[in-house]
This record gives structure tokens, sequence and C-alpha cells, in this order.
């Protein structure tokens, strides 16, 4: 029993302690709370008091930034007042200048009110003094004088209107030609091309049997599903196609190239390739036509003018591709047009299609230009339009300059350099000659035919030759010129007599 007591009062001593422990340790808490609890007041107030410094400090500067904003101000209102000041002092020197002018005008006015009236007495007196002395009235001396003076006028009117005249026709011829110098210049187009014949190269000469295949049947259906001819001859590894209707010679090579490189040749192949090939050149020749338009700057063609523009990628004259003669046509008259101020939208669309009519006009009656006009006319071009094209070769009068400037447009694309095969071979032939008439006479060292044979250079030995000699040779050879040659236009003719001296120093 004693032992149970010891323990309780043991347990009860520790028990004991322990409170006084936590006591202790709650005390110490809550001193340690009250005093961060009064530091954090102390840092609260020091941050406010920083605060309220820093705000007393923006709120001065701020204040110091108004005052000297409103001193600027202040300056610049002084500023302006004094400009204001002395302009308000020279606008009335100014109005006093002008009040003191006004006045000088009102007395000179005044003066010469009393002049007028004393000269208009003296020209009265005067006039009557010399209608007593010429014997007629003062209507009479104007009427006379009225007409000497429209017979003076008139004279000098007719020799103005007739060196106006000469002055425009010298003007006009110049400006002609740096107008068609300047457009030529500015177009550059390809030379001719061969057009009646086409060649496809085969990989052996095996193939010419297969093509011809059993007795002929293959070449038979080929010829008769394209309408072209196809020349098997000798020729090692290859094929002629020959027609004169160059859509048809495009088909039946495309398909001839398809069918050699598929390999399988037989008439129902034949039929099946003859047709794709005929929808891809249909194809291309929408694409050339769209082309043509889009490079020429043309909107709003009908659809079968633009196929039968493209047709022209095919279809050639005198060795001249005419899709490319009728855009070259178009972007000259077109240039033509901007230097002449005419309508260059209808000069270039009518050159465009001026030889529309060549697209039909081995498969219709009538002349390209009768066609093309209908093609036009059908497919709802204006008239301005097909009168071009009616007028380029003289079928009808030009009467718009629109007309003119394409039907002259056409005769230089026609007649360049190089633009048809026979065209080229005739403008040689004529350089050839000139150049052989001039060195036909003696003491020519050299001569040139330059300017696409408008001009000849003759350079001469100038110890066989002195001024009057020089003048007769030239007289003598364009004399010659006009006698032997059949030219366009005018050739000039220029003598060059050069002496030089040399010496040597040693």
């Amino acid at each position: 029993m004693s032992a149970w007591l010891t323990v309780a009062a043991v347990a009860l001593v520790i028990l004991a302690a322990v409170i006084v422990v936590q006591r202790v340790k709650y005390k110490n808490l809550v001193l340690q709370t009250e005093q961060s609890k009064k530091d954090l007041l102390e840092k609260e107030a020091l941050l406010q008091k920083e605060a309220m410094i820093k705000a007393k400090e923006a709120l001065h500067n701020e204040r110091e930034q108004l005052n000297e904003d409103e001193r600027e101000r202040r300056r610049e209102f002084a500023a302006i007042e004094n400009k204001l000041s002395k302009r308000e002092d020279i606008l009335e020197d100014k109005i006093q200048q002008v009040t003191d002018k006004e006045v000088e005008l009102d007395r000179m006015k005044d003066q010469l009110i009393e002049k007028e009236d004393f000269l208009a007495e003296i020209v009265q007196k005067q006039t009557v003094e010399l209608e007593r002395i010429a014997g007629m009235s003062a209507e009479d001396a104007k009427r006379m004088l009225l007409d000497q003076l429209k017979n003076d006028l008139a004279q000098e009117q007719m020799q103005l209107i007739r060196d106006n005249e000469a002055k425009i026709r010298e003007n006009a011829l110049e400006k002609s030609k740096e107008i068609l110098t300047t457009t030529m210049q500015r177009c550059m187009m390809e030379q001719v091309v061969e057009s009646t014949v086409s060649v496809v190269s085969l990989p052996n000469d095996e193939m010419k049997g297969r093509i011809i295949g059993r007795e002929g049947r293959n070449i038979r259906t080929l010829e008769t599903l394209t309408g072209v001819d196809l020349i098997i001859d000798d020729t090692p590894e290859a094929v002629v196609l020959s027609a004169f209707d160059p859509v048809r010679r495009e088909i039946a090579k495309i398909a001839l190239e398809k069918l050699i490189q598929d390999g399988r040749i037989h008439p129902v192949r034949i039929e099946e390739t003859v047709e794709k090939s005929r929808e891809e050149v249909e194809k291309k020749i929408m694409k050339e036509g769209e082309n043509a338009a889009l490079d020429m700057g043309i909107m709003g063609l009908n659809k079968e003018l633009i196929k039968n523009l493209g047709r022209l990628y095919y279809r050639t004259s005198y060795g001249q591709n005419v899709l490319k003669h009728s855009l070259e046509v178009g972007h000259i008259a077109g240039m033509l047009a901007a230097e002449l101020g005419a309508n260059v939208y209808v000069a270039k669309r009518a050159g465009l299609l001026h030889d529309i009519g060549k697209a039909v006009d081995q498969t219709q009656e009538g002349t390209h230009i009768q066609l093309g006009v209908e093609l036009a006319s059908r497919y709802g071009e204006k008239q301005e339009v097909i009168h071009a094209i009616e007028a380029h070769h003289d079928d009808v009068t030009a009467n718009t300059i629109e007309a003119v400037l394409v039907k002259l447009a056409d005769a230089i694309s026609a007649g360049r350099p190089g633009a048809r095969r026979d065209t080229l071979e005739i403008y040689i032939k004529r350089l050839q000659k000139i150049e052989e008439i001039v060195n036909s006479y003696e003491g020519i060292k050299q001569s040139f035919a330059v300017q696409a044979g408008r001009e000849v250079r003759v350079i001469v030995q100038a110890e066989m030759f002195d001024d009057l000699a020089s003048q007769k040779l030239a007289r003598d050879i364009a004399k010659k010129i006009e006698d032997e040659l059949d030219y366009p236009g005018q050739i000039k003719v220029t003598v060059v007599r050069e002496f030089r001296t040399t010496e040597i120093a040693k």
C-alpha cells in the first residue's frame, strides 16, 4: 500500500513538473508572440513613414515640374504676345501706307480724268480738221483702213499657211521615221521556220515495218484517221509526215511518237492514240490562245476566238508563224497608238485578231479577211476592231487611225528582215546588189550598206577624189541605183573622203 502511495506521489510530482514546464513554455511563447507583434508593428510604422516620405517627395517633384511647365508656358505666351504686338504694329504701318497710296491714287485719278477730257477735246478738234483736209469722214477713213488691213492680213495668212504646211510636212516625216524606228527597236520577234513537214525519229529501222503493218493496215489506219501522208523511205531511223493542215500534222506526230514509245501498234490502238492526241492538241490550242490574249493584255475574248487564235500557233505564212506574227502586229500597233495618242487597247486587240481568218481558211470558203470579219462579228467584237480587220489589206478604205496603224504594223511585221523566207532572200540580194553597184566604180576603198539598206556609205581613196569629184561620185551612184535596182523608199548615198598624215617620232 505504501508502495502505491509512493508511486502516486512521484507521478503527481512529475505531473506538477510537466505542468510547470508547459506553463513556462507557454509564457515564453506568449512573450515571443508579443515581441513579434511589436516588431511587426514597428516595421509597419517604419514602412508607412518611408511611404509617406516618398509620396511627399513625389508630390514635391510633381509640383516642381508643374511649376516649371507653367513658367515655360508663360514664357511662350509672352513671346507669342510680343510677336503679335510687333505684327500688329507692322499691320498698322501697312494700313497707313495703303491709306496714303489710296489718297495718292485718287489724286492721280482726278488728274487723269482731267487729262482725258483735255485729250478728247484735242482729238475732236484734230478729227474735224483732218476730215476737212482729207475730204472724207472718219467712218470712210476707218473703212478704207480696215480694207487695207484685211488685204495685208490675208497675204500674211497665206504665207503663214504655206510656211506651216512645209514645216508640218518636214516634221511629220521626221516624226514618223522616229516613231517607226523606236517601235521596231522595241519589238523583237523570231525568224522564219519550216512548216510543211514534220520528222519523227525512230529507235531503229525495224520500227518502219511495224508502222506499215500487215498488208499496210497500220499506215492506212493512221493516214485515214489523221488525214496526213506518212512518207517511209530509205531515210535511216526517220518517218516524214506531210500535210498542209498543221493541226492534223501535229496530231499525227504526237500519236506516232506515243505509238513508237508504247510499242503496241495495231488499228485499235492507233485509233485510241489518235483520239488522245487530238484531245491533247485541242488543249494545247486553247492554252496557246489564252497565253496570246494574256500576253497582249486583252480581256473578254470569246472562247471560240481564243480557240481560233490557238490554231494559229500551228499555222504559217511564208514561213512566218501566224500567231507570233499576230502578237507582233498587236504589240507594234499598240506602241504606235501610244506614240500618236490613239486608242491603244483597240489597236492591240485589232492587231491580235487581224489574221484570225487564217485559222479556218483551209476548211471554209472565202479569203482570210472575209472569214476574219465574219468570226469577229459572230462573236461580238466592236465595230472599230472589225473595221481594222477588214481594212488591213485595203479591201476597204481605212477610216480610223487604229485601222491605219494595224495595216502599218502588219506591213512592218511582214516586211522586216528575217520575218519571211522570201523577203529575207530578197533583202539580202538587194544589199549585195547595192554594194556591187558601188564597188563597180574606180577608187572605192570600202562600201557598207547600213540601216537595213536605207543608206550606203562609200569610203574612197582620198588622193583620187577632191570635193567636186566626191559630189559627182555620189550623184552617179545614186543615179545608177535608181536605174538598176527596185527598192522601197529611198537610199541615201554618203561618200567619205578621208586623208591621213602619219609621222613617226624617233
